[in-house]
């Protein structure tokens, strides 16, 4: 297949983009900045310049190829406070992608999320979340490209974790070991039981290929590794790299220690299974954990 990839130079698309490629995959990578086009270039994808905003260039992209990888989000927005917007924008993509796949059954697969899921016990792929404020206006998008499967889309969201680790992450936890460094200490909330999933990088970008090849309409899948990793485990990791020790700090308390956005989701206790993933499809995740990336020092060194 001919696929179009948005976010194709970033954290997981630099990871989709191989496999796609080494399956016998053609790839057009949707990039932003002249950086972005020489990488995808020098990997051995074609390029098409442009951004999210740019709904004209993702429909007719999208009009000529197999299918669409949708991964790019507009996460400075969103991490700077108006998440709703940086939501809207993906949504208005989807709708690009929608129209430009109606009728032809070729694959929309978009990356979403499991921390929106309804926190405190293991959720799975049948579980669907209700949109609201905040980061709940993502599951829109969701809830926007499943609907397309009734147009003749074979639309799949795969959820994402809220780690997805590997050497190189600059995502979650590399924020929670910036501040261990930064304060001395490698705090967790409460008493460190919050459960999150995780994945590996090239774990989930292999689960990426299977959905666009594979997958039914209006699938969700769980890109998980692994159910659900201690916080507190996580902490330990990383004061055992640093040489700080790990602390639990009281929930009205993390806020201050973390920032707003990070101490509230570090309280969250938002397991997921990916069975019915690995089941469809499959899957088999093989690379290291989370725990096993951190004692290998990937986040920790410098």
């Amino acid at each position: 297949m001919h696929l179009l990839v948005t976010g194709a130079s970033g954290w997981i698309g630099s990871a989709v983009v191989p496999e796609l490629l080494a399956a016998g995959h053609a790839v057009t990578g949707l990039a932003r900045s002249d950086a972005s086009a020489t990488a995808l270039e020098g990997a051995g994808a074609a390029v098409v310049r442009g951004s999210l905003d740019d709904l004209d260039v993702l429909e007719a992209t999208a009009r000529e190829a197999d299918g669409v990888v949708h991964l790019a989000f507009k996460h400075e927005q969103a991490f700077t406070g108006d998440f709703p917007a940086a939501a809207a924008a993906d949504r208005e993509a989807i709708g690009a992608f929608g129209r430009a796949l109606r009728g032809t059954g070729r694959p929309l697969v978009i990356a979403s999320g499991t921390a929106t899921l309804t926190p405190g016990a293991v959720r799975t792929e049948e579980d669907r979340p209700d949109a609201g404020d905040g980061a709940g206006e993502r599951v829109r998008s969701e809830q926007a490209v499943l609907a397309l499967a009734d147009e003749g889309v074979r639309s799949v969201s795969l959820r994402l974790p809220p780690t997805v680790h590997g050497e190189g992450d600059n995502g979650f936890i590399a924020m929670v070991v910036g501040v261990a460094r930064d304060r001395g200490v490698s705090a967790y909330v409460g008493d460190g039981t919050q459960r999150w999933p995780a994945v590996h990088r090239l774990d989930v970008a292999q689960l990426f290929r299977l959905a666009v090849e594979d997958a039914p309409a209006a699938t969700v899948l769980h890109g998980v590794g692994e159910e659900g990793v201690a916080l507190g485990d996580v902490a330990a990791a990383i004061g055992r790299q640093l040489d700080v020790p790990a602390r639990g700090l009281a929930p009205d308390d993390a806020a201050a220690h973390f920032g707003p956005f990070l101490g509230a989701f570090l309280a969250r206790d938002v397991p997921a299974s990916s069975a019915r993933t690995r089941q469809l499809l499959g899957w088999t995740p093989t690379h290291p954990t989370l725990l096993e990336d951190l004692d290998a020092g990937h986040y920790t060194r410098g």
